[in-house]
């Protein structure tokens, strides 16, 4: 197992690490989330609250099978977030993390332009913004990784140009992909349907491997 495979699960999911800052964090994520859900029931325009829940959710269901690599290779995850936290709750995830895509899917969907067959340079508004939220968010993670945050093991996910367009396609591009899938539903019902079934998918995971088969991932 790699020395940050071994440090990420060091004091993981250690209650005595937490920071008095994650409060304020919360509240910050409770303001935004009730503030948008308070135009929602003005506007009946749920879409931002749905988005932020989908981006979420992929991202749970993404950190989720990072971990599994981790169990099966025995070795490292694909990304491992070994740094100081104030929470660290998988391998390659910490509290810090969860609140910044808690509220990435609100600031993606305020970002889309009301009329959905706008173009910006040629491509839909839609999906011109979320290949550029893809490609902000890779390179924000190619300075954690610099930095030593973000730690990438294995040769196809790294700083080359083959890894890089993994880690745009697999890493972001599908969270944002899926946002524009349950904002573009036409029905309330399927919207919720299918982001209950990224949760239901990313929980019985890990109630499957944290609770079951004992990983520590």
């Amino acid at each position: 197992m790699t020395e940050a495979s071994i440090q990420a699960l060091s004091g993981i999911r250690d209650l005595t690490t937490l920071k008095w800052y994650v409060i304020s964090l919360l509240a910050i994520v409770f303001y935004i989330y009730t503030a948008e859900i308070q135009k929602a029931r003005k506007t009946g325009n749920w879409n931002a609250v749905f988005a932020g829940l989908t981006i979420f959710g992929m991202d749970f269901i993404n950190e989720t099978w990072n971990g599994w690599v981790l169990h099966f290779t025995g070795r490292s995850a694909m990304w491992t977030a070994p740094g100081d936290t104030a929470l660290r709750t998988l391998v390659g995830w910490n509290i810090e993390i969860m609140f910044m895509f808690a509220i990435s899917g609100l600031i993606f969907y305020n970002t889309l332009s009301e009329d959905r067959k706008e173009k910006i340079l040629g491509i839909p508004n839609q999906w011109f913004w979320a290949i550029g939220y893809a490609i902000f968010c890779v390179f924000v993670e190619w300075f954690l990784n610099k930095g030593g945050h973000l730690v990438w093991e294995y040769p196809f996910w790294n700083r080359s140009f083959k890894g890089v367009w993994l880690i745009f396609l697999f890493g972001y591009f599908h969270f944002y992909v899926a946002a524009i899938l349950v904002i573009n539903m036409k029905h309330i019902r399927t919207k919720l349907i299918t982001i209950g079934t990224l949760y239901t998918i990313a929980i019985l995971a890990n109630i499957f491997g944290l609770g079951i088969m004992k990983w520590q991932y």
